[in-house]
C-alpha cells in the first residue's frame, strides 16, 4: 500500500481540530493536500455526537462559535435549544467543514505515530501517512476515567460511565448511585428524578456552589492557570471543576431545595448490591454511574515517548517540549471552545513559521 505524504496531519475534527484546520487554510495551506484531517467519528460533531439525547445546549457547558462561523451566518448563541446538543453541534460542525472545504477523512482511527527520520509516520485504519508536523486534537472522550474502589469488581449491577450514558429510562425503577462532582453528575441526577427508584449522589470533594448562572472569570482564570502550569511541567492535568465550582442555575437551585442535589462523601467500598461507608451505613445499588471525567487520549502517541515521569506531557503554547514537530490542540488550558480558537491560531502560526 502506497504511503500518503503531506505537510501537516490533524488528528481529530472536534472544536480544536477544526480550529487548527481553519487557520491552516487561512494561511494558504490546501485541505487534502498540504494538510489532512483524520477523524474517527462516523460523522461531524466531535465528542458531541456521542453525548446523550437529553443533553441540551442550555444545560451543557457553553459552546462557543468556531472561528469563521459568523461568516456563515451561524452561531450557537441563536441555536434552537430545544434540540439535543449533539444534533445542533453535529449539524453546525458539518456545515462548517463543508463551507471551508476541509475534506475531513472519516471514519479513520489512528493506531500509532512513529519517527521516520525527519518525518513522522501516522499509522491509521486506511494505511500510513508521512508528515512533517502532527497536530493531535483527539480530546478526551475516548479515554474515560473510572477510579478503583475496594470491591468494585464484585459489584453485580451495572457500571456506566458518562461516555456510555444513553438515557434515564435505562434506569427506571432502579437504585442508582451517581459518582462525581461536576455538571454531568448533576445532569444525570436531575434526569433520573422520578424515573429511578432512588438516587444517591457521592463526590470526592464538597461541592463548591456558586451563585448565579454567569461565568466566574476569576475562578475560570485560576482553573486555566492550573491547567497551563500542569501542562508546562508535564504533570497529569487537574480537574477543571475543582478550580471553578458549579453555578446554581434555577433548575439546580430547585434540585438543591428538594434535597435531590445533596452530595455525600465517597463510599469506602462497593459490595455486590450496594455501596457502603466505614461508619456502617450503606445504600442499595443496581447501577453506578461514574461521572468521573476523562483523561487526554494520547495512547497512539506512545511510540514518540512524550510522556514525562510526572504523568503528563510537557506542552507550552500548544507545542510539545520534547518534539517541536508535535502539537497538542485542545490540551490542558485549551480544552474549552474559546481556548480551542486561540490554540488553533497559535498552533497554525507556529507550523507556518517552520515550513
Amino acid at each position: 500500500m502506497a504511503i500518503e505524504r503531506t505537510k501537516v496531519v490533524v488528528i481529530g475534527a472536534g472544536q480544536a481540530g477544526l480550529s487548527v484546520a481553519y487557520f491552516l487554510r487561512r494561511f494558504d495551506l490546501q485541505p487534502g493536500e498540504d494538510f489532512i484531517v483524520y477523524d474517527r467519528g462516523p460523522g461531524p460533531g466531535g465528542a458531541w455526537q456521542h453525548r446523550w439525547e437529553a443533553l441540551k445546549l442550555g444545560t451543557a457547558h457553553r459552546v462557543n462559535d468556531l472561528p469563521g462561523m459568523a461568516e456563515m451566518g451561524l452561531s450557537f448563541d441563536t441555536a434552537d435549544r430545544a434540540w439535543p446538543a449533539r444534533e445542533i453541534v453535529g449539524a453546525y460542525y458539518g456545515s462548517y467543514e463543508q463551507y471551508y472545504g476541509f475534506k475531513v477523512q472519516r471514519p479513520v482511527s489512528v493506531s500509532g505515530v512513529e519517527n521516520r527520520g525527519a518525518d513522522l509516520m501516522v499509522r491509521h485504519s486506511r494505511g500510513s501517512t508521512a508528515t512533517q508536523f502532527l497536530v493531535n486534537a483527539t480530546g478526551t472522550w475516548g479515554s474515560p476515567f473510572v477510579p478503583y474502589y475496594p470491591g468494585v469488581r464484585e459489584f453485580e449491577g451495572r457500571h456506566v460511565h458518562t461516555a456510555d450514558y444513553v438515557s434515564a429510562e435505562e434506569f427506571r425503577g432502579q437504585n442508582v448511585v451517581v459518582v462525581g462532582g461536576g455538571t454531568s453528575a448533576i445532569g444525570f441526577l436531575l434526569e433520573l428524578e422520578g424515573i429511578a427508584a432512588s438516587t444517591t449522589w457521592v463526590s470526592r470533594r464538597p461541592i463548591d456552589w456558586l451563585e448565579g448562572e454567569g461565568l466566574d472569570l476569576e475562578g475560570a482564570s485560576a482553573a486555566v492557570a492550573m491547567q497551563d502550569e500542569a501542562a508546562r511541567s508535564g504533570r497529569a492535568l487537574p480537574s477543571i471543576v475543582s478550580g471553578t465550582g458549579v453555578h446554581k442555575s434555577r433548575r439546580i437551585a430547585a434540585g438543591i431545595e428538594r434535597g435531590l442535589l445533596d452530595a455525600r462523601p465517597l463510599f469506602d467500598r462497593v459490595d455486590a448490591h450496594s455501596v457502603s461507608w466505614n461508619d456502617g451505613t450503606s445504600v442499595p445499588a443496581d447501577a453506578i454511574i461514574w461521572a468521573t471525567g476523562f483523561r487526554p487520549e494520547l495512547r497512539h502517541l506512545a511510540p514518540l515517548k512524550l510522556r514525562e515521569k510526572a504523568g503528563g506531557v510537557s506542552v507550552q503554547a500548544g507545542a510539545s517540549w520534547t518534539d517541536p514537530r508535535i502539537f497538542l490542540a485542545g490540551y490542558g488550558p485549551q480544552a474549552s471552545t474559546i481556548g480551542a480558537q486561540r490554540a488553533g491560531r497559535m498552533i497554525a502560526r507556529q507550523i507556518i513559521a517552520m515550513l
